[in-house]
């Protein structure tokens, strides 16, 4: 980059003029405070014709150049000291009898008066007197800035700008901080585009006649330049956006003067080549003069563009404010496409390459923008070529923003590149786009799916010059590459949810993708499975309409426009896949991988086309033969769950065919059946070998498939997997397969067996049956928990959780007649789930394993497999198959485990609180108490008890903000651990080893009330020996529970009057008188009692720039001239605006620099410095409560791995479950 030094300036370059403005400025405010003579004795006007000899083009380009010496002698002019009013000033316009100030702000700020209305009146008023209409636009700009301050005649006719500023700003309201333009609501955006609205018709009002009067647009501009150079944050904000708005409105004007130049030249030239006796008498002098006038009138808007240019625009584009900045860059846009000729160049593109670097995404996305609407014009292409190749780097990497808004704009931006410019975007360079076809925003996801899908297009474009292949079948083919070589192949749902908008049509041609798939010779085979992927990923966002899981921010319902659609879709989709759908299973049915893809497009189809099209009938049994035969086929998981899936949809009552699916799948289950029953004595007896071993295995297997669809209680399996079960267990001759599938189907029985007690009207023989049958599975399961098998351990902890609750008391709570089924979990049984938990849920012994030798999708899994296992015995403590006090073996793991489970814990100490909040905050107490004993017979570390007291704090934010509510459980709890800290040890162990527990116990103190407070402390001394009141953890408890209040008294009563000056409360400031008086000197000295006072003076007006860091704050701060600004050179550029000559010839006011003497530190001095201090408008480096933006040091997203995530259907992130405390 070191050789880009014409365009790409270093930022720490970047333009900052002095405070004191220009010498456009200087001139304009000696203009404007000239007394008006009298009628009589005024002068006659100038002809306007002169004006145009001294300006040297009339194209003058309206970038500044860097100020000379001249013009930094003239910097102090506006620090002149401030001078209050001498008299109070009331809301009255003088010598004005038409509309006011409040009327044009109450038109604004409502935004229901027609502003063209309210712009012809007040130019009615100022038409009668100039000086009175100018008073009352000047008092509504210091009103729209929320000012209670009034400009006064005599004010405007005797104050320079800067004095009058100075007195606005101490009658500025210090109540709050709040000004129009930042109120929060629809009023802010209705009075922003009311303010707008005003200034672009005041101008388009003037165009013609009044902007050429040398008065109103030269004062005005004047005060808005002089205002964005407050360190009010209110004036300044307000007037820069005015500013800019006029200057928006005075390019506008400038254009249309330039093509009404043009005209008339074009018509002055014709005229001229006539010959004399063809030509009108006086045509010719009359086009030359009106060539001169609009050439003075291009001359006069050029000037007061270049003034607002330079005297706000390159002070504010880099203003501290985010929306200050984001404003003169919007308005920057528009200046570029208006009016090209002027703006459109090296020097001014370089501010939109500056910004592109901003912290603050609202500056970033103006410029982006701004950004858009020229690489929009074809005939701007050209002039942006230095630009795209200096600043393409920053742009490619803007894709990956922090801000999803500012990445979509950036990759529309890209597209506008790609496809206006010639040389485009290389391949790598849309490498960096292509990822984002991933991407968790859905609207980040979709622009760069329209990239993604251009790009596509036209390398489609180009090879089917070369062969006759069908687009759409080129489409799928490239399509088809792009998915492989990406190499997210879990992901394809969202690739192609992220295309659907552009790309549906082509999604949706089913018939090219079942013939690609069908034909012989066609597809590899790894191709083969990305195009069934797609395929089905198109069938679910046709028939679904919905999104995939994380990139929805909502439910979007669906109009009947789009449900209409939708089953047009579902239509189409059944019409054409169920001929279809049996080839394609019928060839990939030795696929495990494809086939259980294919078996999940029936789930999308409209089933009910089977029976109500007499032709599609007979493919229903093609599939029901193809469904069975592959699970015959199979005994893959994934398989298996597909076919079962489809089994359950197939076999729904609500469709006509359903008694067909019945019977195929009934005669599957008795093969299934009769092959299991073969082998089962010889597996009872263990005289089974191998082979016989693994087809019962598979059998069993394939069963507990179909049982999770179908009932299977028709074939009572249920007594000889539990017969499997129990041999296996006493001979510990473990198959995993065939354990795990007899602990499924037995489950699955007992499930299928309590729907149907539920569903009918069963004997009472038949319920005590079945309860035994669940008190049998129960203590199998028992005993399983105690095994060596993760697999058979993990699954019979899941099955116990789910039939637990299944048999639980709150199941049968509406149903009296099924009360026998009740199933309580019995002693032995709750601890061998206790101990699992312990054991292998709360434990990192796996994770420590599978480190060294396995990769993160398998810690992900065993992960999801821990919270499932925990999520099912939280369940049984909410719905009260355990006791709340078994909750405690999961609240004391809440702090240690909380980004893996945070979440899960959380939701169950919120549920404990809904069922019992007493008992809820005894089993926090209870769990607090066993980590507490558990330290102790380890070892006496404070390390563990500080721990534990990070567990109480987490512990005590979950009993909410409502204290009364939380009342009766906080001093539950408290007496609880009271007592617990002084209770009589056991014999061996020393007394009163329990009393550090107060330290745990005090952090939940803050939630008590007062008068519980006291009960507490009453308690503490009836149960506290006399002689621990003085050992560190009982006074640690009862200071916690003495309160604020109290604890603050004895502290005034421990530091006497010594103290008293430090702790009395700081009365809310007044104002500030102009003359230093006694109220000044006492709060200075005030301030330096409590070190706050700055040894840097406070400037009393200077131009607010990004802030400075420490070490110029250290340099500045020896300086002794209050006056000084902040300066630096100008980045040179081609074009500049044409100065001296184009300026009002009108010599600017000198005024004197403060001499080292006035710097010091005399009483009036101290007092505007302590006011200006004090003030709470003025930005200090604190405000906005972090670190101020800058533009300089952008932290360039290239240092992370990625910007745009992944979209996951695992668990809950890390950072969500860390945020949920924070």
């Amino acid at each position: 980059m070191a050789s880009e030094d014409s365009l790409l300036d270093s930022v720490e370059e970047m333009d900052d003029f002095s405070d004191s403005g220009s010498d456009y400025e200087a001139t304009l405010k000696a203009t404007k405070r000239r007394k008006p003579a009298l009628p009589a004795s005024r002068p006659p006007k100038r002809p306007r014709h002169k004006a145009a000899l001294s300006v040297s083009s009339p194209r003058s380009s309206p970038i500044p150049t860097p100020p000379g010496p001249s013009l930094q002698q003239q910097q102090p002019s506006r620090r002149t000291s401030r001078q209050a009013s001498p008299t109070p000033v009331t809301r009255v316009n003088e010598g004005n009898r038409g509309i006011s100030a409040e009327n044009i702000y109450d038109a604004v700020r409502s935004g229901k008066s027609a502003m063209v209305t309210v712009v012809d009146e007040w130019l009615d008023s100022y038409k009668q007197s100039r000086e009175a209409g100018l008073l009352v636009l000047i008092n509504f700009i210091v009103q729209s800035c929320g000012c209670k301050g009034v400009v006064s005649r005599e004010m405007l006719d005797s104050m320079q700008n800067a004095e009058i500023i100075g007195t606005l700003t101490k009658e500025f309201n210090e109540d709050s901080v709040n000004y129009p333009l930042c109120t929060p609501g629809p009023q802010l955006r209705r009075f922003k585009a009311g303010l707008c609205e005003f200034v672009r018709v005041l101008v388009r009002s003037c165009r013609n006649s009044l902007i050429y009067d040398e008065y109103l647009f030269p004062s005005l501009l004047a005060l808005l330049t002089g205002l964005s150079d407050s360190q009010v944050r209110a004036f300044r904000h307000t007037s820069t956006l005015m500013a800019m708005k006029l200057m928006t409105g005075l390019v506008e004007v400038a254009v249309l003067v330039s093509v009404q130049l043009q005209t008339t030249q074009r018509q002055y030239d014709m005229e001229n080549s006539k010959g004399a006796h063809d030509r009108a008498p006086g045509r010719l002098e009359e086009l030359q003069a009106t060539i001169s006038e609009l050439q003075e009138n291009r001359e006069e808007i050029s000037s007061m563009m270049n003034g607002t240019f330079r005297g706000v625009f390159v002070h504010r584009y880099r203003d501290r404010l985010p929306d200050i900045r984001a404003t003169c860059i919007e308005e920057l846009g528009m200046w570029l496409k208006t009016d090209p000729e002027d703006f459109l160049n090296d020097g001014c593109l370089k501010y939109l390459g500056w910004t592109l670097h901003d912290k603050q995404s609202p500056v970033r996305l103006q410029c982006v923008r701004a950004l858009q609407g020229l690489y929009q014009e074809k005939e701007f292409i050209g002039r942006l070529e230095l630009f795209s190749s200096r600043f393409k780097e920053r742009m490619l990497s803007m894709v990956q923003d922090k801000d999803p808004e500012v990445a979509v704009e950036m990759v529309n931006l890209l597209l506008l590149i790609q496809q206006r410019t010639e040389e485009g975007l290389s391949e790598e360079e849309c490498a960096h786009i292509y990822p984002l076809v991933y991407a968790s925003n859905r609207a980040l996801a979709s622009v760069a799916g329209v990239f993604l899908f251009n790009k596509l297009k036209s390398v489609i474009a180009s090879d089917n010059q070369e062969n006759d292949k069908s687009e759409t079948a080129a489409f799928f083919q490239i399509l088809i590459s792009f998915y492989i070589q990406s190499e997210f192949h879990e992901h394809g749902a969202y690739l192609v949810d992220s295309l659907w908008g552009v790309a549906r049509s082509e999604l949706g041609h089913w018939e090219t993708m079942t013939a690609m798939l069908l034909q012989e010779a066609g597809l590899m085979y790894e191709e083969e499975g990305a195009l069934i992927e797609l395929m089905m990923c198109a069938i679910r966002q046709a028939a679904q309409a919905t999104p995939p899981v994380g990139r929805t921010q909502g439910r979007k319902i669906l109009g009947m426009k789009d449900k209409k659609v939708q089953e047009q879709d579902r239509r189409r989709i059944t019409t054409h896949f169920i001929p279809l759908l049996p080839q394609l299973l019928a060839k990939y049915s030795a696929d495990a991988g494809k086939v259980s893809l294919l078996l999940k497009a029936p789930l999308y189809f409209s089933l009910e086309m089977y029976s109500s099209i007499p032709r599609l009938e007979k493919h229903l049994d093609l599939l029901l033969s193809q469904v069975c035969g592959i699970m015959e086929k199979h005994t893959e998981v994934t398989v298996l769950e597909a076919c079962a899936n489809l089994v359950g949809t197939l076999c729904a009552d609500r469709y006509t065919f359903s008694s067909r699916a019945h019977m195929a799948f009934s005669q599957l289950m008795d093969g299934l059946t009769e092959c299991l029953n073969a082998y089962l004595s010889d597996l009872v007896q263990c005289t089974a070998d191998d082979d016989d071993v693994y087809s019962a295995a598979t059998a069993l297997k394939r069963i507990a498939a179909l049982s999770s669809a179908k009932d299977p209680t028709g074939w009572k399996l249920f007594d000889s997997c539990l017969e499997l079960l129990k041999s296996g267990m006493e001979s510990r001759e473990l198959d995993k397969e065939l354990m795990v599938s007899a602990l499924k189907s037995a489950a699955f029985y007992l499930m299928w067996a309590k729907v149907n007690a539920v569903n009918s009207t069963p004997a009472e023989g038949e319920l005590k049956r079945l309860k035994k049958e669940m008190r049998s599975f129960c203590k199998v399961c028992e005993m399983c928990l105690s095994l060596n098998q993760t697999e058979i351990r993990d699954q019979a902890f899941e099955l116990l959780c789910d039939l637990l609750l299944l048999y639980s008391t709150s199941s049968a709570r509406f149903e009296p007649a099924l009360q026998t089924l009740v199933h309580l979990p019995s002693d032995s049984l709750r601890s061998e789930m206790a101990a699992f938990l312990l054991d292998y849920v709360f434990s990192d012994t796996e994770d420590d394993e599978l480190d060294a030798e396995c990769e993160e999708a398998l810690k992900i899994t065993l992960l999801q497999r821990k919270r499932n296992q925990l999520a099912g015995y939280c369940k049984l403590v909410i719905y009260g198959v355990l006791d709340l006090t078994a909750a405690t073996n999961v609240f004391k793991h809440y702090s240690k485990y909380f980004k893996d489970f945070g979440d899960i814990i959380k939701e169950t100490v919120s549920k404990s609180k809904l069922i019992n909040p007493v008992q809820s905050a005894k089993a926090v107490c209870l769990s607090l108490q066993q980590l507490f004993s558990e330290m102790l017979t380890e070892d006496h570390s404070r390390q563990d008890l500080g721990e534990i007291r990070d567990l109480a704090k987490r512990l005590a934010m979950s009993f909410g903000i409502d204290l009364k509510r939380a009342r009766k459980p906080l001093v539950a709890l408290h007496t609880e651990g009271v007592r617990f800290a002084f209770r009589d040890p056991p014999e061996g162990e020393e007394q009163q080893s329990n009393v550090a527990f107060l330290e745990i116990l005090s952090e939940f103190s803050f939630k008590l009330l007062r008068q519980d407070r006291a009960v507490l402390a009453v308690l503490l001394k009836s149960e506290c020996p006399t002689a621990a009141l003085s050992w560190p953890s009982v006074r640690m408890y009862q200071r916690s529970l003495e309160g604020r209040s109290t604890a603050k008294a004895r502290e005034q009563e421990e530091g006497g009057d010594a103290g008293s000056s430090h702790i009395t409360p700081v009365a809310k400031r007044k104002r500030t008188t102009a003359q230093g008086s006694a109220a000044s000197t006492v709060r200075g000295s005030w301030l330096d009692s409590i070190s706050i006072h700055s040894s840097i003076p406070t400037p009393a007006l200077t131009s607010t720039v990004q802030r400075q860091t420490a070490k110029q704050l250290a340099s500045r701060a020896t300086e002794s001239d209050i006056g000084s600004g902040l300066t630096e050179p100008e980045p040179e550029s081609e074009d500049e605006f044409s100065l001296g000559s184009s300026m009002r010839k009108v010599k600017p006011i000198k005024q004197r620099r403060l001499s080292s003497s006035q710097t010091g530190p005399s009483s009036t001095q101290q007092d505007l410095n302590s006011h200006l201090t004090l003030l709470s408008l003025i930005e200090d480096d604190n405000e906005e409560g972090g670190e101020e933006p800058e533009i300089e040091d952008y932290e360039s997203d290239s240092d992370h791995e990625s910007e745009y995530t992944l979209p996951s259907t695992r668990h809950t992130s890390a950072s969500v479950l860390d945020e949920l405390f924070d």
